[in-house]
Parts: structure tokens; sequence; C-alpha cells
């Protein structure tokens, strides 16, 4: 794994894990907006463009960790507060990829909570 050759990522286990997480929330949520595409309503609609957004945040706060940029925890507030809103939409639907992504984004939302307090 690349992870264990960056040195500030190695001696931190959170910091590992929470980069892991944000990658499972992108993938996650990149499938669970494709295949609500088309689906319907303007809830199925707000899904979506959460998913995306999850997508979008939670990789771009992931570089930002293995980067080991100053503005990484600020990142990390973030995306935990998006990705507990995602969680909470997908959870209005019984489909399987919404089911996972509230699992994943759970699990992400408190990573990312833990690295903005660190």
């Amino acid at each position: 794994m690349a992870l264990k050759s960056i040195d500030h990522v190695n001696e931190d286990d959170r910091m590992a894990e929470c980069i892991d997480n944000c990658f499972e929330a992108a993938q996650v949520c990149e499938w669970c907006a494709d295949e609500c595409v088309g689906m319907g309503d303007e809830e199925m609609a707000r899904c979506i463009r959460l998913c995306r957004d999850v997508a979008d945040v939670a990789t771009l706060h992931a570089r930002f960790m293995a980067r080991n940029s100053g503005y990484h925890a600020d990142l990390a507030a973030t995306c935990a507060d998006l990705c507990e809103e995602c969680a909470n939409v997908c959870a209005k639907f019984d489909h399987d990829h919404c089911q996972a992504c509230v699992d994943v984004l759970r699990e992400c939302s408190n990573s990312c909570r833990d690295m903005a307090s660190a």
C-alpha cells in the first residue's frame, strides 16, 4: 500500500484510516449517484447531488491528508458534515446502493470528525 511509504501517514493510524474511509466514501457515492440517475423525485435528485459532492470533497480531503496540508483539519470538518447529510438523505431510500452509502458515510464522517479535532 502506498500510504505506508508516507511517513506522516504511517505514523498516524487515524489519518491512514481516514484516507481509506474517504476514498471508500467517494467510490460508494459515485456508484450510488450513478444508480440513482433517472429514478425520480426531488429527494432522489438531492441524493445524487450530495453523493457527487461527497465524492469530490472526500477525495480532496484524502489528498490534503496525504500531502500533509495545513488545511486538512478544516476540510475534515466539512467532509464530516457533508457525509452526515448525505447519509441521512440516502437512509430514506431502500435501494442497496443507498443503504451501502449510509454505512460507509457514517464511518467516514466519524473518522473525519476525529481528524478535525486532532
